[in-house]
């Protein structure tokens, strides 16, 4: 597939920034200069991804958890974040998005011939979607390490509680390894297998959320429930701080997906209105499902609203019109309304944070409606003749190999971190608390 009009419109920024960091891209386009304006979007992008994961993940993921948890998946989160940013200089970004391997195994993954950066230097240069217009490819580098950072985080929310802090490392080098980095490839880097078929995911629903979350179900699954689940009840212990969290992800989402236009223009506009209104709509029906249901309208199901509403409308951030991102948003919080609330108690496993609930089913419902929502009937920004059905086939394809690629990574990887670890705290420690258990401290005074 080129670098053309339709794939601005249907591969999004960030797909064809990563292919744009490429060598064959600055041969294509030697003339290319530094835009400062987009250099600047780009660097705030960055770190407003990096505010979602600490301290937003952080305190929205924290806040669910037992007093007596706290600290633990706050250490966690933050530890796994930044062994994914080391993980992905030295070889992390070379094997997603690196020169490609002569033989079919391009489909999958790139070439270690970045690996600790090689060859990139403040000089270098990485395409935007304007001709002669770039960015330095070290703020590429950034934006995307972020990302993989991030992923890793959201596995985590389905086995916090009870999973030793050493599992998670082990558990975090080797997911990202054999999972994030080949799903990452397949999807955004200009060789990969979906790329080419024309995947449309803006920024991250199959990287990121269909990926953390099937693998944060498989993870729990072999984890185990934690004790005394379902019968004691185990709130959460500051909605506070997770509707401090549930914020800081809103705003930061804008970075994760307004960024992933790498220019700051109109596409980066369109991101942007999606995000909010996408969100918006979600967390109101959220609430409207639970009243239907014959409760309350909680603090709770506005926060898990708001995160559907957010995932869903990643992968057509820049693929939707505003009010197909409404819609959008409106059914992927239903469906993961009842997910959470009626498929997770009958089939009684315990994602602990409802990592699959939200994420996983979320992530699937916004890949495949980002091909209805793309129509240019619906308001979407695809070609007057567009076929739906055929893009449909893609996305559900693209969606299937995640889930199975991302099942059989983390079995792998947890296999491998039980085998060295043990994978999970012993009762007392568990009953203890996390916090002192495994790491000696308090979130709160006694």
């Amino acid at each position: 597939m080129t670098f053309s009009k339709t794939l601005c419109g249907i591969a999004g920024a960030m797909g064809l920034s990563l292919f744009a960091a490429l060598p064959a891209w600055a041969q294509a386009a030697p003339a290319a200069t530094i835009d400062k304006g987009d250099t600047a979007w780009m660097m705030t992008s960055t770190v407003l991804v990096l505010a979602m994961i600490l301290p937003g993940l952080a305190l929205f993921y924290g806040g669910l958890v037992r007093t007596k948890n706290m600290l633990s998946v706050m250490t966690q989160i933050g530890a796994a974040a930044c062994l994914a940013m080391l993980i992905w200089v030295v070889y992390g970004y070379s094997m997603a998005f690196g020169p490609d391997y002569t033989s079919g195994l391009s489909n999958f993954i790139s070439t270690f011939d970045k690996a600790f950066l090689k060859g990139i230097t403040p000089a270098s240069q990485a395409a935007t979607f304007t001709p002669g217009v770039a960015i330095p490819e070290y703020v590429f580098v950034c934006f995307q390490m972020t990302f993989a950072a991030i992923t890793i985080a959201l596995v985590l929310g389905s086995v916090v509680e009870r999973i030793k802090f050493s599992a998670v490392m082990v558990f975090a080098v080797i997911w990202l390894t054999i999972a994030y980095l080949p799903i990452a490839h397949m999807v955004w880097a200009s060789s990969g297998l979906f790329f080419k078929a024309g995947a449309l995911d803006f920024a991250g629903g199959t990287v990121v959320h269909i990926n953390a979350g099937v693998s944060a179900l498989v993870a729990c699954l072999i984890l185990g429930k934690r004790i005394g689940y379902p019968k004691e009840p185990m709130a959460p212990h500051s909605l506070t701080l997770t509707g401090v969290g549930t914020g800081l992800l809103w705003v930061g989402w804008f970075g994760f997906n307004a960024g992933s236009a790498l220019e700051a223009n109109g596409s980066a506009a369109l991101a942007m209105i999606n995000t909010f209104v996408a969100t918006a709509s979600a967390a109101l029906f959220w609430m409207i499902a639970e009243r239907v249901n014959g409760h309350k309208a909680s603090a709770l199901g506005f926060c898990s609203g708001i995160v559907a509403g957010l995932v869903a409308v990643t992968p057509a951030a820049g693929n939707s019109g505003p009010f197909g991102a409404i819609v959008l948003g409106a059914v992927a919080s239903v469906i993961c309304f009842y997910a959470v609330t009626v498929l997770k108690p009958k089939l009684g496993y315990d994602d602990s944070l409802d990592a699959f609930g939200i994420h996983g089913i979320g992530g699937m419902i916004g890949a495949i409606g980002t091909a209805i929502v793309y129509s240019p009937s619906l308001g979407g920004p695809g070609a007057a003749d567009y076929d739906m059905g055929a893009k449909l086939i893609v996305q559900i394809e693209a969606v299937l190999t995640t889930i199975v690629w991302a099942s059989v990574g983390t079995i792998i990887a947890i296999t491998i971190a039980k085998a060295l670890t043990g994978l999970r705290v012993s009762p007392e420690v568990e009953y203890e608390g996390l916090d002192l258990g495994e790491h000696g401290e308090r979130a709160y005074n006694p």
